[in-house]
């Protein structure tokens, strides 16, 4: 099968390129070259700028491929460009959409595809332009004039390379934290369920969709199965490091309005309790099963903060010591107001 990977240079496509090589696939990659990688296997290589329609349309002009998995599409133009510069050349479209692009609240728990609708509100841009996304792919579906689409939403996935980790995606300050006994900001209480996935297994869930006629015309979340809750993150690499984490519990409505850049996300998005089913892509791809549970992931991850000797981020430091000072107070005084 040859595939043609828009991208492949990210944590997530990077571990989808590795999964079809070991599946046999033909696989080229279209990105900016701005990153060299190693794959244990031949790739080729199509250097562009999806940016410039013209470079990239004259690029990819004559490039054939059974699958065509596009991961650098984030609005409706960008799905566009891919659907219109590739429908005579491809038998299969794959678009990396995720979980963010759902209206939340969620209407079922847990969450089922076919249940729930889109984002419709742009105060949260990255929601609402991947639904923008999905939407423009709905259309071409409805009209039936394009090779088959197939939209996948990952949820919260970690893997080596990753800078997304924890709530302030303080990575290894996580670790650096826990050993000299400072607190570590958690999100509400800790306990809303939450489903971190990790790259193997979301990349084999698209191995598992190329060419599969179950997968056409629909869409899918692949995501971890594993019932967890947020505190679980940090508690597992505290235990995997021999540290108890201490937490200041802080409602995501603050942490939004501390930083909108860094913390919007839980607001519009994580601070729902997030409870997957993954009975779609399993009827579509009955081998397929997420295997890595939230300790192994973290473990492999630990190991390549260990051999990377990646450093502490001194501002999210000193951004993770304010906040927790500030609930600190806030407890004190609530407390000494209680008393009076």
């Amino acid at each position: 099968m040859k595939l043609l990977i828009l991208g492949g240079t990210g944590v997530i496509s990077r571990e989808i390129v590795r999964a079809a090589l070991r599946e046999g696939m033909d696989v080229t990659l279209f990105n900016r070259g701005s990153r060299s990688l190693e794959f244990a296997g031949d790739v080729h290589q199509i250097r562009g700028d999806r940016r410039d329609a013209a470079d990239f349309e004259r690029k990819l002009h004559g490039v054939k491929a059974d699958v065509v998995i596009d991961m650098i599409s984030f609005d409706a133009q960008d799905a566009r460009q891919t659907l219109y510069t590739l429908r005579d050349q491809t038998g299969q479209f794959i678009f990396t959409s995720s979980i963010a692009a759902y209206r939340r609240p969620y209407r079922s728990l847990p969450i089922r595809e076919d249940d729930q609708a889109l984002c419709e509100d742009p105060v949260f841009p990255y929601a609402y332009q991947k639904a923008q996304m999905e939407r423009a792919l709905l259309e071409q579906m409805a009209r039936g004039a394009m090779p088959p689409i197939t939209i996948i939403r990952p949820s919260l996935t970690f893997g080596v390379g990753c800078a997304n980790i924890g709530v302030l995606r303080q990575n290894s300050n996580i670790v650096s934290r826990m050993r000299a006994g400072k607190p570590l900001v958690m999100l509400g209480e800790g306990v809303a369920p939450w489903s971190f996935t990790f790259t193997p297994d979301l990349a084999r869930g698209f191995i598992a969709c190329c060419g599969n006629e179950k997968a056409y015309n629909t869409d899918f979340h692949i995501t971890n199965t594993e019932l967890t809750l947020w505190e679980d993150l940090y508690r597992t690499i505290g235990a995997l490091i021999g540290c108890e984490p201490k937490f200041a519990y802080l409602p995501s409505e603050v942490l939004k309005e501390a930083d909108f850049g860094l913390f919007a996300h839980f607001y519009y998005e994580k601070k729902y309790a997030s409870v997957f089913s993954n009975e779609k892509i399993f009827a579509a791809a009955p081998a397929y099963r997420p295997q890595i549970t939230l300790r192994d992931g973290m473990e492999q991850i630990l190991a390549w903060w260990e051999s990377q000797g990646m450093p502490v981020d001194p501002r999210k430091d000193a951004m993770e010591d304010q906040l927790c000072s500030a609930y600190a107070r806030f407890k004190n005084d609530v407390c000494q107001a209680l008393k009076q």
